[in-house]
Formats: C-alpha cells, structure tokens, sequence
C-alpha cells in the first residue's frame, strides 16, 4: 500500500500541475491570456469577461440572495449548489418522493416544478461612479472641517 501511494504521488507531481491563485477577471487580458493560450484556450479574455459587453460572465448569476447559478440553457435553466435550493427541494418533497435523498429530474417542461419567491439577478452593465462619490466625499468633509471650525 505504502508503494502504491509512493507512486501515485511521484506520478502526480511529474504529471499534474494546477496553477494556483485567483485570477481577477479585469486582469485576464494582461495578465493571464497568453499563459491560458499556451495551455490551450482557444477563446480570448473578452469572450470571458468584458465588462460592459456580453462574455461568459454574464452567465453568472446571483440566486436567491446569496448563492451563485450557472444560466446552461437559452430557455433560462439554471444550476446551482445543492444546499442554495435546499428549502424549494424540501418543499416538493413528500413521503413517497423524499427529493432531498433521491433527487429529481424533469424529463420535461411539464414535470418541473414552480419555486415561488426564488430569484435569479442578473447584471446588466457596470459603471463607474468614483468622480460622482468623491465629489459627495469631499462635500461631507468640507462641511464637517467648517462644523468643527465654527460649530
């Protein structure tokens, strides 16, 4: 057993490596696209994240509040982690179709199943609001040096 797992861990340093850290997604382009393409990527860093363009980020969604989603079709199905959905599974489920320990699938639109109060938020564009906060910033402060002077 001891060699078994000496090779496997010789095997996998020799063989794997994973490239660690976060990548920032408005870094892609200068920092990181030409790594991704010598390894193999056949799309750009726009296709990826574009800030105010459609790219792969848009299909990133805030669901319920919290939890992230994966929009995977054109007709709006989503994914998303077990534990996100947990209270809408638990509510389908019944005694005879207990959906938290034996899942559930929809073979097809009629079978699925409604989850009122659920939400999908979906970004449409950003801006950048540094200049019109500083100015505000800036007036709190002015007016707070002149109660200090003069309150």
């Amino acid at each position: 057993m001891k060699k078994f797992l000496l090779a496997t861990c010789i095997l996998l340093s020799t063989f794997g490596r994973a490239e660690e850290g976060m990548w920032i997604p408005s870094l892609l382009q200068s920092l990181n696209e030409s790594d991704m393409k010598t390894m193999g990527m056949r799309i750009t860093a726009d296709d990826i994240y574009s800030i105010n363009h459609s790219s792969i980020k848009d299909a990133i969604v805030q669901f319920n509040g919290g939890c992230t989603a994966e929009v995977i079709s054109d007709q709006g199905l989503i994914l998303t982690n077990h534990h996100c959905g947990y209270s809408a599974i638990n509510a389908h489920s019944t005694q005879e179709h207990n959906y938290l320990e034996d899942g559930f699938w929809a073979m097809t639109k009629a079978d699925e199943r409604a989850n009122p109060g659920m939400t999908c938020t979906i970004i449409i564009q950003f801006e950048d609001l540094t200049d019109e906060l500083m100015s505000v910033v800036t007036e709190m402060q002015d007016g707070a040096a002149m109660n200090k002077a003069f309150g």
